[in-house]
């Protein structure tokens, strides 16, 4: 998996047709990540399984306690710093290391002599409390129970090498950051712990859970480049005037133009969206930036054929252009059609070659009906994310819901049933996912007291925070930031690069903006602890020499 993909909350149903995300990788060992992160070390903390013994929905019970493994960096830290984690989300924690390393961390750690770390999220990367990820062994994965694992972490921690000073929630400012399902994740702690996190900062943090997001791909419609977004919509009514119409020979030999055609419908209206997916890991890190969006823009919008294979389609594509209501466009909209199907048959032919799919036919490679049900700890976070979905947080992305007067970005074939299919498929689960049991958590007007909420305008997941089109504007406070990165995409601050790394334009201006805030509003959150506690965490010259670097 690509970087910025393993940094990127992914919509779960498009996930599943991303046969990459299914291959398992070969586990980078702990001491080779701390031999390229020497400041960084790997620990376990054991904490409780199950916290909540009131609640029926996990019995049978646990008193046991199981090791959720951390980071740490205290390379940064002077007497009386603040402690600063990075919440894992929804990934193996390890994928995070980079923002411990030269991100938003050492970015905040610097500033205010703090501790840094990473920590990792219950039923992800090895904090597992369950030797299998069947059904029943889920039951203690929710949001609530990964909740208290981090309040209970920050009242009980005592850090290697700084065993001789309490540096627990009760001794110590703890500020808690976030990223897309981890900056909702640091929202809601802060909201319910608020004697132990003083404070935090969600980076497209999803604070309202949606069944139906048809508004992922509103984004794209509005700020792909070029002319990406309306040709797309395009392309897709050309597809669904196919598809929905009366000819059953006719959508399979459609289908059979982009080499789909053994797909229910569904599945080949999801296979063939591939491309759009690719603007939420557009990145400035140009170690982070993924080019599927470009690439995908570029060969749609071309005026010029570019697959010689699809020139015996020229009649037929022509037609179907016509048909669907685009005579007048025939002669270029023709043309990008066949680049599209060119471009899809691309991907087709590489994954029926890749390991995921080797051997095995278009059917059992692109159909949803087809995925993996393997249920042991190696299925890993496509699982339990699937699983969180399916019960909590929904986010099936689908083309059905996009209002009636307005061209889908994807095809309508994909419904709120085919987008959620997995869910019966796993874990034989039909009912909808319990989105009010996060929503009365946060939603999309939630704000708290030194909770700061930062957005970025191009990102498809800003349609589930608390920046989404169409709520009010917030004035920005030092209590309550309210920031929205212009030309920013999922979670940019959370970047950062390399202390010898120095790139004229690097970060970009809003972002290098973003960090100085974010500096300047942790060092007031802490001034207020200082005075409300009697404990100094501030250091006047590291505020100096980081606002003077950046």
């Amino acid at each position: 998996m690509a970087a910025g993909q393993a940094a990127a909350l992914v919509p779960i149903n498009l996930a599943w047709h991303s046969k990459h995300l299914h291959d398992h990788e070969e586990r980078v060992s702990v001491k080779q990540l701390e031999d390229k992160y020497p400041n960084i070390k790997a620990y376990n903390f054991s904490v409780p399984i199950d916290h909540f013994h009131n609640e029926s929905r996990y019995e049978p019970h646990s008193s046991d306690s199981f090791p959720l493994r951390y980071w740490l960096d205290t390379s940064n830290y002077k007497p009386g710093g603040p402690v600063i984690v990075l919440h894992s989300g929804e990934f193996d924690s390890d994928g995070r290391l980079p923002y411990l390393q030269h991100g938003i961390v050492p970015i905040l750690t610097k500033a205010t002599g703090g501790v840094g770390l990473v920590m990792e999220h219950r039923y992800y990367g090895t904090s597992f409390p369950v030797p299998d990820l069947t059904n029943e062994n889920l039951r203690f994965l929710t949001t609530e129970q990964a909740l208290a694992d981090t309040a209970y972490f920050a009242q009980h921690i005592e850090f290697p090498g700084l065993e001789h000073l309490d540096l627990t929630a009760s001794a110590a400012p703890w500020i808690i950051y976030g990223g897309s399902y981890a900056g909702a994740f640091a929202a809601f702690t802060r909201k319910l712990y608020p004697d132990v996190y003083w404070g935090a900062i969600s980076s497209s943090g999803v604070t309202a859970a949606v069944e139906d997001l048809w508004q992922y791909y509103e984004a794209a419609r509005q700020y792909a480049p070029g002319d990406c977004g309306p040709t797309t919509q395009k392309l897709t009514h050309v597809v669904d005037s196919v598809l929905f119409g009366d000819d059953a020979t006719n959508v399979r030999k459609f289908k059979e133009l982009f080499g789909l055609g053994d797909l229910d419908d569904d599945d080949f209206a999801t296979t063939i969206s591939r491309g759009l997916s690719g603007l939420q890991s557009t990145n400035w890190d140009p170690e982070e930036d993924v080019s599927s969006l470009g690439i995908y823009c570029a060969v749609i919008t071309s005026n010029a054929q570019l697959f010689a294979s699809t020139t015996h389609l020229i009649p037929t594509v022509q037609n179907l252009v016509s048909q669907a209501g685009f005579e007048s466009q025939a002669e270029v909209l023709s043309v990008r059609m066949l680049n599209y199907i060119g471009y899809v048959r691309d991907y087709v032919k590489r994954n029926l070659k890749s390991s995921s799919c080797k051997g095995k036919s278009v059917v059992e490679c692109f159909s949803s009906k087809y995925i993996s049900t393997d249920s042991s700890l190696e299925a890993g976070w496509l699982r339990s994310w699937s699983y969180q979905v399916c019960t909590q947080w929904g986010y099936f992305v689908t083309g059905s819901g996009t209002p009636k007067d307005q061209l889908p970005m994807i095809s309508r074939a994909v419904t709120l049933k085919s987008a959620s299919s997995h869910c019966e498929i796993l874990f034989n689960i039909t009912s909808s996912p319990d989105v009010e049991s996060i929503n009365k958590l946060g939603g999309f007007n939630f704000s708290y007291p030194r909770l700061a909420i930062i957005d970025g305008l191009q990102d498809p997941w800003r349609s589930a925070t608390p920046h989404a089109t169409g709520l009010p504007d917030r004035k920005s406070t030092t209590s309550e930031p309210f920031m929205l990165i212009d030309w920013g995409v999922h979670h940019w601050d959370e970047f950062g690069l390399s202390e010898d790394t120095h790139v004229p334009g690097l970060p970009p201006p809003q972002v290098t903006e973003a960090h100085k805030a974010e500096i300047e509003f942790v060092q007031a959150w802490l001034k207020e602890w200082e005075e409300e506690k009697g404990s100094s965490s501030r250091q006047p010259h590291q505020e100096d020499e980081m606002m003077e670097e950046l």
